[in-house]
Order: structure tokens, then C-alpha cells, then sequence
């Protein structure tokens, strides 16, 4: 957590000192750390941006309790930085200057040869900030270097994966997304996830536009390549710096009638490396409830987000994690509905009874009801209560007619009943404006609003590594948990699942210094 404000610190990197080793905090900041290696005396460097990296022996942490960690913001190095800079009278550059060298620069400072990637993979939701549907695994993933396809030419082995059910699963919001209302639903509305043909994995890997940079990756930002710089305005903002490393921050934008989007990139000051790169799209048509303000200060509904981070080895980058956050509605049918409509004949009378107690005013209002018998509305002269029914739940409603016309009217309808559904053509019924007893709408569909995370935190690196021949590959049309092929190598016990904590309590120990 951050040492002035007592606020998590997410994605901040923790690295097993001297093992090539690490995992990323979760958004509440936290972090999880095998015993083992509190066993071993081993020693975890933390750095995030903006902030003193900060080492510590594991062996100072208490293994009963939540341990805090307090980083320190680095403004003191960042203005030295600054001065250091000023004293050589480098020729200021502007915005958009730095982010196409940074552009340019991808080829030199990103890895062309094979390597591999060994992290913790997780998919969850979020309802109400509950994690919900956890799903984790380990991943080695066969990456061919930046000039190959990534949708076409990476593998990716599994070493382990798990259906948390610790957490609570929610089987609506595990159906795939519709892009419209459709009853009883998973929806996303205004947005599009393109598969690439290939399962949650691959879809998450697509949305890694420095990695994809050559092809489209997600709107705006289309081809990184080509498209950023064209599709943006660019602002220079302080620098910062990750670790020894001081960073160019450029903050982006661009504004539609319905959208709004908005990103930042950390460049190196060095050789223009882009370290860090986030993204997020809001919908300006519709508004946070309750007069809540997201991060850019407007009360738009997010439609996604994206963060990737990119870390050094061996003089080029390679990926340290990426998060894909959207939101998605999952529509729940009416509580309170028609049970049924029939007709009385002997009385010259429709029936309308409800599943559950109508107010009982706005039930037995004529402006609420719409009859129309062939096509041409029927006005109501009176609606009764039935008495008979103790729960209050069904009327009575006759029709302004001649006895006669009447009478034709309610047998045309009980013949067609008889032989099935009446069709609509013949008798339509309309109700709206009444609730129940519990103030839910008649007929009325409502929405959760769910947020759907898909990340993948990187815990080793190795290079020039070559993809294996093998057939244990997972098949990326498939799930990941569903029927996978999964091995074990030797060093399995090496890695371990960040698994979110549930619930967050302060504790005793802390490390300030």
C-alpha cells in the first residue's frame, strides 16, 4: 500500500530476489508467497510505478497474519532526474514525437527470437466487489518473437488449472455474451469481443495492442502502428520512473458523441521502450448511479479497460502482465407478471389474475389495461376485485359493449382457445403501470451489472526458448477448463496461484521501512 494515502497498490511487481521469479499484487494489493520460500531466507523486491522499489526478507513476515507493505513515493529521485536532464539541454520533445520514436522503436527493443512466458492466469467476475465464477491456472506460454502472428503462431502448455469453488459461481454469468436484449441474457451492450477463433486466453492475449501491434487489436486503438497516432490527441505529463528507469508519461484521448477513451503510456527516457501502456473506453450515454465519478472525472459507464506492462530482460521487454477489464449486464426475468387471462362468458367478462398481490389502486385503473379485440381497442367500463380469491390477486374487467357484439366477442375467443394459443391478431391485452405489493413493475426485465476480468501475470521468463513438437498444447478453441490437456514439469512446485483474498482484514505486521 501506498505509505502517504494507506490506498492499495495494484499490479505492483514482487520479485523472489536472485530466482528469476515473482508475481503481481491483485487489486486490493494483495499478494501471496509459497512458504518455501520464507524457508529458503530468501529476500522479495517490490517496485511499482512511481514508487522506491523497496527489498525485504520473507523471513520478517508473519505467516499467521496479513502482512502490510508500505511503498514510498519516489518524488525526490524523479526531480533529480528532471535537473540531470535540463543540465545536458536535450531538445525538448513534444507528445506525439515521443510516442511515434516509441512506435518506431518496437522491433529494437521488444524480443524477435522465440521465448517463453510461465504465469498465473485467472478469469472472474464482480458483483457488488464479490469475486464471482474464479477460475485460475498456470500457463507456460511459446512465444515466437514480435515479427510472428501472435493469434497464429504462440502455444501454450498448461501445467494446472482450477474452478475455484471457495468463491461463489453464478451459472448465468458464465454463458457467452449477447450484443442485444435478449430475455434471460449475458449482455454487452455497445462493445464486441472478436474470439480470433481461439478461447478466454486468446482473447485476452488479442488485447495486447504493443504485442499485436502490427494488426488491429481493439477499437480505438486499432493497429498501434498505424492507427494511434492518426486516431488521438497526446499530452505530456510529469515524468516518472519504474525502478532506476525514468519514464516519459503521455497521456491520450480521444472523444466521440457516444464514447470517450483514454490512455497513458510510460516510455523510456533511454530508448524510448514503452513500459506501460493502459486503455479504457467509456459509453457517454450512460451514467454511473448515485453520482459516482470514475478516474476521469466524468460519471460515464466504462465499457473496458485495458493495462499491460512490459518488464526488462536481457535488454529487451517482455510482458509482466496484462488485465482486461469490460462490464456486461445479465438481464433477470420479471419478478411480477400475468398468470393468466381468460374470459366469462355468462358474465360478458375478462379475467385477468397476477403471480403475486397487485397494488390494489393501480390494478383496478382502466388507463392501465389495453384490450384490443381484432385489431381495434375495447374501452372498459369497470375493473372488480374478486373476493373469492383471498390473496387479492385477480380482477375482473368488462368490456363497453352492446350485450350482443359482447357475447359474439368472448365465444370467437373461447372457441379459439380451445383449439390453442389465441393469436395475437384476435385478442391482444396490454398492462403496464402496476406493481406488486413489493414494488416490483409489471412485465419489467432488470439488470446487474456484472465486471468481467481476464488477466495473466507473468512469473518467469525464459529465452530463446523454441515451442515444443509435443501434442500436450492446449487447444485454444476449447476452454481452458473444460477437458485440456495439462502437464506437470519438474519444477511445478516453482510456481503458484496469486488466488485473491476473499476478505481483507487489517492485521499486525507491517514493514514501513
Amino acid at each position: 500500500m501506498d505509505s502517504k494515502t494507506q490506498e492499495p497498490i495494484a499490479f505492483a511487481s514482487i520479485r523472489i530476489k536472485d530466482r528469476a521469479l515473482g508475481i503481481i499484487s491483485n487489486t486490493d494489493g494483495s499478494f501471496k508467497i509459497p512458504l518455501k520460500y520464507k524457508e529458503y531466507g530468501d529476500i522479495i523486491e517490490i517496485s511499482s510505478m512511481g514508487y522506491q522499489t523497496k527489498e525485504i526478507s520473507i523471513q520478517s513476515f508473519s505467516v499467521y497474519e496479513l502482512n502490510d507493505v508500505r511503498l514510498k513515493p519516489a518524488t525526490l529521485e524523479l526531480e533529480e532526474a528532471v535537473v540531470t536532464a535540463r543540465k545536458k539541454k536535450k531538445k525538448k520533445l513534444t507528445a506525439r514525437q515521443i510516442v511515434r520514436r516509441a512506435i518506431s522503436s518496437i522491433p529494437e527493443n521488444y524480443p524477435v527470437e522465440s521465448f517463453s512466458t510461465i504465469g498465473y492466469y485467472r478469469d472472474y467476475q464482480l458483483d457488488s466487489l464479490r469475486y464471482v465464477n474464479l477460475n485460475e491456472a498456470i500457463l507456460e506460454v511459446f512465444d515466437e518473437g514480435f515479427d510472428a502472428i501472435d493469434s497464429v503462431t504462440t502455444k501454450v502448455k498448461i501445467f494446472d488449472y482450477l474452478e475455484n469453488t471457495d468463491f461463489k459461481r453464478d451459472t448465468l454469468a458464465l454463458r457467452s455474451y449477447e450484443y442485444q436484449f435478449k430475455e434471460g441474457r449475458k449482455v454487452i451492450d455497445k462493445a464486441f469481443l472478436a474470439s480470433y477463433g481461439g478461447n478466454e486466453f486468446t482473447i485476452l492475449r488479442v488485447h495486447d495492442a504493443l504485442r499485436n501491434y502490427k494488426i488491429d487489436s481493439y477499437s480505438f486503438v486499432h493497429r498501434l502502428k498505424s492507427d494511434l497516432l492518426s486516431e488521438h490527441k497526446f499530452k505530456k505529463e510529469s515524468d516518472t520512473y519504474l525502478a532506476d528507469e525514468p519514464l516519459y508519461t503521455v497521456k491520450f484521448e480521444k472523444l466521440l458523441l457516444d464514447y470517450s477513451a483514454y490512455g497513458t503510456m510510460y516510455i523510456s527516457k533511454r530508448n524510448f521502450a514503452i513500459h506501460k501502456m493502459e486503455y479504457i473506453v467509456y459509453d457517454r450515454t450512460k451514467k454511473l448511479p448515485n453520482g459516482i465519478i470514475n478516474k476521469h472525472k466524468t460519471n460515464n459507464q466504462l465499457i473496458f479497460e485495458i493495462i499491460t506492462e512490459y518488464r526488462p530482460e536481457n535488454d529487451k521487454l517482455f510482458l509482466n502482465y496484462i488485465s482486461f477489464h469490460n462490464t456486461f449486464q445479465l438481464w433477470d426475468p420479471p419478478k411480477f407478471v400475468l398468470e393468466y387471462t381468460t374470459v366469462d362468458i355468462n358474465q360478458q367478462r375478462f379475467i385477468i389474475s397476477f403471480n403475486l398481490t397487485p397494488d390494489l389502486e393501480a390494478a383496478l385503473d382502466k388507463d392501465n389495461y389495453i384490450f384490443k379485440y381484432k385489431e381495434k381497442q375495447i374501452d372498459l367500463t369497470k375493473i372488480v376485485l374478486d373476493n373469492s380469491d383471498e390473496n387479492r390477486k385477480t380482477v375482473f374487467l368488462y368490456p363497453k359493449m352492446y350485450p350482443y357484439k359482447a357475447e359474439e366477442m368472448f365465444r370467437s375467443i373461447s372457441v379459439a382457445a380451445r383449439k390453442g394459443p389465441v393469436d395475437s391478431l384476435l385478442l391482444s391485452v396490454k398492462v403496464s403501470n402496476i406493481r406488486d405489493m413489493d414494488g416490483n413493475l409489471i412485465n419489467e426485465w432488470t439488470s446487474r451489472d456484472y465486471d468481467q476480468f481476464r488477466e495473466f501475470f507473468v512469473q518467469e521468463v525464459k529465452t530463446n526458448v523454441k515451442r515444443p513438437v509435443d501434442s500436450l498444447l492446449m487447444e485454444k478453441r476449447k476452454p481452458i477448463f473444460k477437458d485440456q490437456p495439462m502437464i506437470n514439469p519438474d519444477n511445478f512446485n516453482d510456481y503458484w496461484m496469486n488466488t485473491p483474498l476473499q476478505n481483507i482484514k487489517t492485521k499486525g505486521n507491517s514493514s514501513d521501512n
